[in-house]
């Protein structure tokens, strides 16, 4: 072997013996990550974060669906708080029963309203001071009375009762409150206003409601409908109509001022020939606030659930 080449191969083998070291040098194409003591490894995604804050989770579904459509806590708190109030008009507003309808969310048409009041009348003026006298409720529509309503009085379904049998009786009697409503206020001879939603009526509080309606009612700086006469009543009654609610003794308009008109109303007679009439707020099996009136005054006030 020639002398040059012993040289040569000793080099060439210590610069092989040598690359495992140089390898170990440089940092690897895939890091080794490292995780600090006492902490636990995921081996799938951590997905309940990002759950919990997606708003269309299961977990916040429930909320949502409360806030739809409308509930009946809130029906009921709409007829105590709503119904029965006083407002000043900030508008004419259209006599007869095809009254004024308002798409809820769009703004008023006032040459609509101009024209509706051109052709029907006008049942209330600028600047006049009226009251909500009644609300119903439709599946896409709130129907709000003002002073009375222009769609006069009521039409044959409300004339229906429940008789003993069980089967439903006409009923052509009438209360003076049934026909007259809050003192001074004539059925027909108000205006009415369709709330007309593109959805099912979504979940309201009264002031969202008194929102929709200040187009055309300002209930600002106005007093409450119980104001007017509670001085004349009794320490319990005056209490019971300023908390809104209703209290055995009390007669049809203290209950009116105090929790509005009713959704429904049953009459009947007892087992010892007594007429009797309920007043029913709210729907079954929701909460519901059963109003029991024997003759002209209040003589026990049920709700369920307790």
């Amino acid at each position: 072997m020639p002398n040059w080449l012993i040289p040569t191969l000793a080099v060439f083998l210590l610069a092989a013996a040598d690359v495992p070291g140089i390898e170990r040098l440089h940092s690897p194409n895939n890091p080794i990550l490292t995780f600090p003591s006492g902490e636990d490894i995921s081996v799938l995604p951590n997905l309940s974060s990002s759950t919990a804050d997606d708003p269309q989770t299961p977990s916040s579904k429930p909320n949502e669906q409360k806030k739809a459509t409308l509930q009946d806590q809130s029906r009921l708190d709409l007829i105590r708080f709503v119904s029965g109030e006083f407002a000043k008009a900030t508008k004419p507003l259209p006599a007869g029963k095809e009254g004024f309808l308002l798409y809820v969310g769009k703004p008023l048409s006032t040459e609509l309203l101009d024209r509706a009041v051109a052709t029907h009348g006008a049942a209330v003026n600028s600047g006049d001071n009226v009251q909500i006298t009644k609300l119903e409720f439709h599946d896409h529509t709130i129907v709000v009375d003002v002073n009375g309503g222009g769609r006069g009085k009521k039409n044959w379904k409300d004339h229906i009762q429940i008789g003993m049998g069980g089967g439903p009786t006409m009923n052509t009697s009438q209360t003076k409150t049934d026909e007259n409503g809050p003192p001074g206020v004539r059925p027909g001879m108000g205006s009415t206003l369709f709330l007309e939603f593109t959805k099912p009526v979504p979940d309201l509080t009264p002031d969202e409601l008194k929102q929709i309606l200040a187009p055309f009612l300002d209930f600002t700086r106005q007093r409450s409908a119980s104001v007017h006469w509670t001085d004349t009543l009794p320490p319990e009654m005056r209490k019971a109509i300023q908390d809104r609610r209703p209290a055995v003794g009390m007669d049809r308009e203290e209950v009116i001022a105090a929790i509005g008109k009713p959704e429904h109303k049953v009459r009947e007679r007892d087992a010892e020939g007594n007429e009797i009439e309920d007043w029913i707020y709210g729907q079954p099996p929701s909460k519901t606030v059963f109003v029991r009136f024997r003759g002209d005054r209040v003589t026990s006030v049920r709700q369920f659930p307790q």
